[in-house]
């Protein structure tokens, strides 16, 4: 079954009760025109957030997010979390204003987007990287891929380039020397396993395990839609290349404004928390691994 993961920001209400014949309590609680005072300095507090938009892509950011949304409250910050369904759009969104922040990419996917649509966005934070690991819902090992075999890989530049070197990591293929640190398919050098690669939308990969041998899956992704790691056929190495950290950006204009950068510190802060470390800990068992915790990019 798909997982669906909502985030739920809980609002309290203030119940306030006048008791007639009780000067002390309704002084205490309303107003001089019958108002409720607390009332009053709660909407006022809520007048007082600054409201930041941040787009994700996949609906488990909601709960990676949580623990920062409420963490911002206390700062005077209400984090909004802008969902987008696939990775052409929040880029764009963000670049034009739409946005404040996105957190869903790695930096070899940022670079290639701003080199394909010029958006003058940048890397402010790093979040975490996720394995891109390869499932099956026909073979078990990925020994079993025969000749003949079907792999689904994302057909976007980056994804597809780390997607080919894990399918190289897992035996099926074998890169030429020198390839691009995002290889296409032209830079396979061998099959080792006369398999055919079909490249499809990310978002599209894990619906289709039932018409492929098996397929390299995004992270976010695998786990929308229920996919365990436990259950990958062969786990991906390469988590400790900082071009596929995962990372928060910004238009750039807006680190002009010291204001805005003081704002988005406080948000960068906020998700490298330890409360954020139980979420992927507790809630994804790991999944998730920490990455670029200790560098401040806002401070350069």
């Amino acid at each position: 079954m798909k997982k669906k993961i909502a985030s739920l920001l809980l609002v309290g209400a203030l119940a306030v009760t006048a008791f007639a014949g009780c000067g002390s309590k309704a002084e205490e609680s309303v107003g001089p025109a019958g108002e409720a005072t607390e009332e009053k300095e709660k909407d006022a507090s809520a007048d007082e957030l600054t409201t930041i938009k941040l787009g994700v892509v996949g609906s488990i950011y909601e709960d990676l997010w949580a623990p920062a949304q409420e963490a911002l409250k206390e700062e005077g910050i209400d984090l909004e979390i802008v969902q987008f369904s696939d990775y052409n759009t929040p880029n764009n969104a963000l670049n034009s204003g739409e946005i404040d922040l996105n957190a869903f990419q790695h930096q070899i996917f940022l670079q290639s987007d701003v080199e394909a649509n010029g958006y003058d966005v940048e890397t402010i934070g790093y979040t975490f990287i996720i394995p891109l690991n390869v499932y099956s819902n026909k073979v078990t090992s990925i020994e079993e891929i025969k000749d003949g075999d079907t792999v689904a890989i994302p057909n976007d530049v980056t994804n597809g380039g780390r997607a080919l070197k894990v399918l190289e990591e897992a035996g099926l293929i074998t890169l030429k020397d020198g390839a691009d640190f995002s290889p296409t398919i032209n830079d396979i050098e061998t099959y080792n396993v006369d398999i055919t690669i079909q490249e499809l939308q990310a978002n599209t990969i894990p619906s289709a395990l039932d018409d492929v041998t098996a397929a390299v899956v995004n992270g976010n992704y695998a786990l929308d839609f229920g996919l365990k790691t436990e259950e990958a056929i062969f786990k991906d190495t390469s988590v400790d290349e900082e071009e596929y950290w995962n990372i928060i950006v910004a238009r750039s204009a807006d680190l002009e404004d010291a204001d805005k950068v003081e704002t988005y510190k406080k948000v960068v802060e906020a998700f490298q928390s330890d409360e954020t470390q139980k979420v992927f800990d507790e809630t994804f068992g790991g999944y998730f691994i920490a990455e670029g915790w200790d560098q401040d990019l806002l401070s350069k």
